[in-house]
């Protein structure tokens, strides 16, 4: 393993403090490495006045850590490919992240569609492997092997970008592993993700997707106050089917979810996005989405994502068909829910939700075809479908110049 200490890793204050004891009379050029580090993906100490004992210092200090590649793979869809990739760790471990197209942005006043800029959300991972075992997901199947530093996480944006020109405008928190089990790596990859001398993202261009921690919770209220969005992995309104398919809900069951979001601090156009990844015969009944209904109503504004089920290597059910989504979705409408239908991306690449890890694209059937679109319908409250516009999971209100999550935008990922 490389003893220098990896920039990716650091806040601007972070190298700022270890410069000035390492390199004495460094500290002045601290701002222009640490901004290079994150522009170009390394340390590049050209043009800078350093003598070379100095340089050599620097170097056997500091470096920055880009990740190795490995396969790459591409589905392409409505809104541009799907790109997936495969990231090797220093150990050899192997991670994936996901390159997700949203749809172009219309510009205030414009009718037409393809004005603005194309967008695209990076799905990136916290750890290699993961320890929840939830029954629908891939990278459960094969165990924890360890969490990330926060350098690693960081590394997934800053290695994507250099070496294949991902240049994404939000970042979700939703690849391989349970963020909330690795707190250290989640708060430090927030942090400089947030700096404003390196990456420089807005925190409503953040989300981080959990299958729920209390403890977790806690720790990342704490820290990210109110601006982070944030996603549950939900799949269930009830305990026993919720214990038969996330085992997490065995030590943090809905009450204590339901407690520990309640105080989740809320600025004004806060909204929890609540996922359900729709397994049929297992969470699809009338009964479920009433109490996923309740669940919702207990916590607050939210917005329900019907993702549909992705099968892998062992299946627990069938991919749901467009007739059982549509009838699943009414009955949450139904129930007073906003709704938001995933379209299907990446599932012959093995890039969908729930199949990262896996065994890659051969050999696995799973219903890929794109949803016409997506939904937000909201029973009998019309005033919510101006939320649904501007906000989803909370991510409205960021002054980058890209602008914010909006609601049809998570609805899409």
């Amino acid at each position: 393993m490389d003893p220098r200490i990896d920039i990716l890793g650091l806040s601007f204050a972070d190298l700022e403090g270890k410069v000035a004891t390492l390199l004495p009379g460094g500290r002045g050029l601290a701002g222009k490495v640490y901004a290079r580090a994150f522009e170009y993906g390394r340390l590049d100490l050209e043009g800078l006045g350093l003598s070379e004992r100095n340089r050599r210092s620097w170097e056997e200090h500091f470096r920055v850590g880009l990740l190795g590649a490995g396969r790459r793979e591409s589905e392409e869809g409505d809104f541009g490919p799907t790109e997936k990739a495969v990231l090797i760790l220093e150990d050899g471990a192997e991670i994936e992240c996901v390159l997700i197209p949203m749809p172009v942005r219309q510009k205030s006043g414009s009718s037409r569609r393809a004005e603005g800029r194309p967008r695209s959300t990076l799905c990136v991972s916290s750890q290699a492997g993961c320890s929840m075992g939830c029954a629908f997901c891939e990278t459960g199947r094969g165990g924890l092997r360890r969490n990330l530093r926060a350098a690693e996480i960081v590394s997934q944006l800053i290695t994507t970008r250099t070496l294949f020109g991902w240049d994404p405008a939000n970042i979700v928190y939703m690849g391989m592993g349970e963020p909330l089990d690795n707190i250290e790596g989640l708060l430090g990859s927030l942090a400089v993700l947030t700096d404003a001398r390196g990456s420089a993202f807005s925190w409503e261009r953040l989300t981080v997707c959990t299958c729920g921690k209390a403890e977790g919770l806690a720790a990342l209220r704490e820290a990210a106050g109110t601006r982070l969005n944030l996603s549950l992995s939900l799949n269930a309104g009830d305990d026993a089917t919720r214990n038969r398919i996330m085992p997490i809900n065995r030590s943090t069951d809905l009450g204590c979810l339901t407690a520990a979001l309640r105080d989740w601090p809320r600025r004004r156009n806060f909204v929890l996005a609540l996922n359900w990844c729709l397994l049929p015969g297992i969470n699809d009944r009338p009964e479920d989405a009433r109490e996923a209904a309740a669940f919702a109503r207990s916590v607050g504004r939210t917005v329900f994502n019907l993702i549909p089920y992705n099968p892998g290597r062992k299946p627990i059910a069938p991919a749901p068909t467009e007739e059982e989504i549509d009838r699943f979705e009414a009955l949450l409408v139904g129930e007073g829910c906003l709704v938001k239908r995933r379209a299907r991306k990446g599932g012959r690449i093995m890039a969908a939700c729930g199949q990262l890890g896996g065994p890659g694209a051969a050999g696995v059937a799973s219903g890929t075809a794109m949803a016409e679109g997506e939904t937000a319908r909201v029973a009998g409250a019309a005033n919510e479908t101006a939320v649904a516009a501007g906000a989803a999971s909370g991510a409205a209100g960021a002054t980058d110049a890209a602008g914010p999550l909006t609601g049809t935008e998570i609805g899409n990922l």
